[in-house]
């Protein structure tokens, strides 16, 4: 496999330890992981066995320092991030939910280094040297109009390069706060307009292409848990009408019985064959993984976007149904692992893809 590269943030994530609220923790005790979805993108990756590189820029300070240090120790090649004095390190702060409380996010990313710096500053012909594919999303060109430009530089410089590219639309409506007078969903839809004319694969999860392209599923409620999945293809068929250059869609389906209990899925709708592929399946039949007692759903989407790229980078598992199959049941195994990353091999993902997910004890 040729090495995927992401661009985007890189955090640090503060969690209290296990289902404690925000209250009970401080002050006191807080876990510190780093995470971001590119810099997850890229470690899910890597720990499957690819080659990846993560572009970013962090400022200059024993914590930068450390988190490098920590993306390099899951095999990540970071000799492209910018380090200057420009900017911090962004922040958020993760509430586990669990039952019927749900989870929840505080951001503390305003002047972070990735907002503060301009896409001259940052080596693109470097950084995709020797590369098939870069990624990014929806959630840093969110952060400013720099972060957004340099988004949309490194997908031109991608094309120009004759890589491959793909683009998680991960709408954060917290974010979209940089241009005054537009509401969270325009300026969320007026950049992501500019960024898709340079992807060939879209990501998204069962509400981004209502929030930011406004192409809404039928029969779909994803606040009461109730989505139609096969009302899905027509999603992806107008994504592909207004950009013909979309080769592929990705679409993953979750279903929130509470905080704790999901039903987990994915579309894939290839264009050339205008056909979609969903997984998993039983006899043929769409039949999502049930996730009880889920340990940590932060990240998942990311892990599955890292399992898709992947497993479409790889000859075995490349066309439609394996591709789809292996980055939803890369996803579910997420959801047992704490942190952002999602900490499986290949092996581990193809053993719950023959044994259905039983979680008897390998011995």
């Amino acid at each position: 496999m040729k090495r995927i590269v992401t661009f985007g943030e890189v955090m640090g994530r503060f969690c209290p330890s296990g289902f404690k609220r925000f209250r009970q923790s401080m002050p006191g005790e807080m876990e510190l992981t780093f995470a971001g979805a590119e810099a997850n993108v890229a470690a899910s990756i890597s720990l499957l066995g690819g080659s990846s590189r993560f572009v970013t820029a962090l400022p200059k300070h024993d914590i930068a320092n450390a988190c490098i240090a920590s993306l390099n120790t899951v095999g990540i090649d970071t000799s492209c991030i910018v380090q200057s004095e420009a900017g911090r390190l962004g922040l958020y702060f993760l509430e586990t939910g669990a039952n019927q409380r749900p989870s929840r996010v505080i951001y503390d990313r305003g002047y972070s280094s990735v907002s503060m710096t301009p896409p001259s500053e940052y080596n693109w012909t470097e950084a995709l040297k020797d590369a098939a594919w870069l990624h990014t999303t929806g959630i840093t060109p969110a952060l400013s109009q720099n972060a957004a430009e340099a988004t949309l530089a490194s997908l031109k410089e991608a094309k120009s390069h004759d890589l491959q590219t793909s683009l998680d639309l991960n709408f954060r409506g917290k974010l979209w706060k940089w241009e005054e007078g537009k509401s969270s969903r325009e300026l969320a839809r007026e950049t992501i307009a500019k960024l898709l004319p340079y992807v060939d694969v879209v990501i998204a999860n069962e509400e981004d292409a209502s929030d930011t392209l406004g192409i809404e599923a039928e029969n779909t409620d994803v606040h009461s848990g109730r989505i139609d999945a096969s009302k899905y293809t027509q999603v992806a068929e107008k994504i592909v009408e207004r950009f013909p250059n979309v080769s592929k869609v990705a679409i993953t389906l979750r279903e929130s019985i509470s905080a704790s209990h999901n039903n987990w899925g994915a579309m894939l709708y290839d264009a050339t064959s205008r056909a979609s592929r969903f997984a998993p399946t039983i006899d043929g039949n769409y039949q999502p993984y049930e996730i009880r007692n889920i340990v940590d759903r932060v990240g998942g989407g990311d892990s599955f976007g890292a399992g898709l790229i992947f497993a479409l980078n790889t000859p075995d598992l490349s066309e439609p149904p394996q591709a789809i199959a292996f980055a939803v049941a890369a996803s579910c195994l997420a959801h047992s692992i704490y942190g952002d990353f999602n900490y499986s091999t290949r092996t581990e993902v193809e053993a719950l893809l023959k044994s259905g997910g039983s979680g008897r004890v390998v011995r």
